[in-house]
């Protein structure tokens, strides 16, 4: 198996000098001490929730790289695994769409999309939420990714609406049994979907409770194989994963059973038994997964848990998508790395980005605006903008402008941070991607309007009444599990919640030596970190391949409320409630618990704009001084 020592200081240093960012207008890379891959008998790589993210982050150094450095990437890594008579195996768990302007840019959305994202080799892919929400969006899925990936596409618990015969058909297979390349492991794979309900009327999300007790489910279970692979877009702290887990372990006591998770938008890592493990890869191709499982694949399913002889063991590594951390995982360097093929597939994004205009700037930034990095109420805070100065200005209708007016917003609404500078065509689908609108009911009473946003925040009655819609859907996606991987939070009266030094981790790395062998000197300063991911999750806190500083993590509440035309010491009688077309659920029932009685029927839209177009042309009208600055 590979390993290499770390490379520190003057090393890293000379590599600085020397990388380029795929993407002309990326920023370059960012050095960072860093941990190995541990090579096993097999392994995996795995990508989830990337949302469009395809050209890699633009104005974040450390997750520079694009899709044709990953094209790259796997394909060295493969040659690896070839070479040392071992598996690598590629795995995405779904929401490859919405969230950057590369594939919400184009009309219709995804032009360009498709086409860069089918040039990886993926050999176990799934449907996230995301590739449902819209009919169209379900179409392009079911007509354009299921057939790029044919086989390698598994929907074990989604079906489709043929438009044409009215139909229902599996999206795809439901299981699928194959062999690796090299170690001729027989693997019996899955894909499924958590229990959503938003998706559009064009596809059937089956319960997973309902799908794992079908007969094709129930014989797939009992045919002879090495390991069972598990994907999904689930958290892999859900119910959801432990019932499939559940089932086959009653069928297999001791036959290997890998799960690859994602949809909350975190790194983590867990085991169910000992005889397996699970991992879930962050978020917006931050992050590349590595699992590798040493031992014994063919004798492990005949092999108590209790025996040393013939165990398994399991290794996980966060792999930040920066090209100093691909340089070292495959040994190359900047004239090495880039294949042919991943060098055209860079060449294709640019030439998309190049076609959509996706870096025509609205305006400049005057600072950062966080969504998670600080505390909100703050005046750094995205939401504290959004209330304060956004929302107010462009919630206006010409007939009722006059009319004081709460406008709601959901905090899952925005997807990111925007950093000081050029607020671009890119930034608005970054930033807001989705068609969100604002609804309202005119003249609802204020003593009733103004309960509305305590019930959604604070639950309730709310939490039990809508059984499909689960109140924390309103928030980030950061906060949906309970189980955090994130080792310093804050609440919002500035108390610590925890912190892990991570001297203490990082002064346990193994002796490090520069580039020329020597051993590193006692009195060599440790270098200098940059802030990033430093996760901490169930198997410990050595998984992020880059050893970073930490970054605070604030929570916020479902929802954010603007106060708009009120007088300061006198509340109107009556206010329009106005709120995001997405919350409308929770709003009618929490109008509902505080006396109000209001249908869908009552609602109305506001303003004919998306709040993504409304944004931009706030942008566009108040920040375009700061870029003469």
């Amino acid at each position: 198996m590979i390993l290499r020592a770390a490379i520190f200081g003057s090393a890293i240093a000379a590599l600085a000098r020397t990388a380029k960012a795929a993407q002309p207008s990326a920023a370059e890379p960012v050095a960072a001490p860093m941990r190995d891959l541990r090579w096993g008998n097999l392994n995996f790589l795995h990508t989830t929730d990337t949302h469009g993210w395809h050209g890699g982050h633009l104005q974040e150094s450390q997750f520079s790289a694009d899709w044709g450095d990953y094209v790259s990437f796997a394909e060295h890594m493969r040659q690896t695994a070839d070479a040392q008579g071992v598996d690598l195996l590629l795995v995405d768990t779904g929401d490859r769409v919405e969230g950057n302007g590369l594939y919400d840019a184009s009309s219709p959305k995804g032009e360009y999309y498709y086409d860069i994202y089918r040039e990886q080799q993926v050999d176990i892919i799934c449907t996230g939420n995301h590739e449902l929400y819209q009919a169209s969006t379900a179409d392009q899925e079911h007509l354009q990714t299921v057939p790029n990936f044919k086989s390698n596409y598994i929907a074990s618990n989604l079906d489709y609406i043929d438009p044409e015969s009215g139909n229902r058909i599996p999206m795809s297979q439901r299981y699928r049994k194959f062999q690796t390349r090299n170690q001729k492991l027989d693997i019996v794979a899955f894909g499924f979907l958590f229990d959503f309900t938003g998706n559009a009327n064009n596809t059937v999300v089956q319960p997973v409770k309902e799908t794992i007790r079908e007969q094709w489910f129930q014989g797939a279970i009992r045919e002879q194989t090495d390991l069972f692979v598990v994907i999904g877009h689930v958290g892999i702290q859900m119910r959801v994963f432990k019932d499939i887990f559940a089932a086959i372990r009653q069928q297999n006591p001791l036959t290997p059973i890998l799960f690859f998770g994602g949809h909350v938008h975190i790194r983590d890592a867990t085991a169910y038994d000992s005889n397996s493990f699970a991992i879930a890869s962050g978020r917006y191709f931050e992050t590349i997964g590595w699992m590798s499982v040493t031992g014994d694949l063919k004798r492990a399913a005949n092999t108590p848990f209790s025996t040393d002889t013939g165990a398994l063991s399991f290794q996980r590594r966060y792999i930040d998508n920066n090209l100093y951390g691909l340089y070292y995982h495959t040994g190359l360097n900047l004239s090495t790395f880039p294949t042919e093929h991943g060098r055209n597939v860079t060449a294709m994004i640019v030439k998309a980005r190049k076609e959509l205009d996706l870096d025509y700037s609205f305006g400049c930034a005057p600072k950062d605006y966080w969504m998670s990095r600080t505390p909100y109420p703050h005046e750094d805070s995205i939401y504290t903008w959004l209330e304060k100065e956004v929302l107010p200005a462009v919630a206006v209708r010409d007939n009722r402008k006059d009319i004081p007016r709460l406008v709601i917003m959901n905090t899952g609404a925005i997807r990111f941070d925007i950093f000081k500078g050029s607020f671009t065509r890119d930034s608005t689908h970054i930033v807001s991607p989705f068609l969100s609108v604002l609804n309202y009911i005119p003249d609802v009473p204020y003593r009733v309007a103004r309960n509305v946003i305590r019930m959604i925040n604070n639950a309730g009655p709310i939490a039990s009444s809508l059984y499909d819609m689960d109140p924390r859907f309103m928030g980030p996606p950061e906060q949906f599990e309970i189980h955090e991987p994130i080792i310093y939070t804050k609440d919002n009266n500035n108390n610590d919640n925890g912190r892990n030094d991570r001297e203490d981790e990082y002064g346990s790395q193994p002796a490090q030596k520069p580039l020329g062998g020597k051993e590193r000197q006692q009195s060599e300063k440790k270098p200098t970190l940059v802030q990033g991911y430093t996760t901490r999750d169930d198997i410990g806190t050595d998984g992020d391949d880059a050893v970073h500083a930490p970054i605070d993590f604030y929570t916020v509440p479902n929802c954010i409320q603007a106060e708009v035309g009120f007088a300061p010491e006198s509340p109107p009688e009556t206010v329009d409630l106005l709120f995001f077309d997405f919350i409308q659920p929770w709003v009618l029932l929490a109008l509902k618990y505080s006396g109000g009685s209001y249908t869908n029927e009552d609602v109305e839209l506001y303003v004919d704009d998306t709040f993504t177009e409304l944004m931009a042309s706030w942008i566009e009208e108040n920040w375009a001084e700061h870029c003469k600055a």
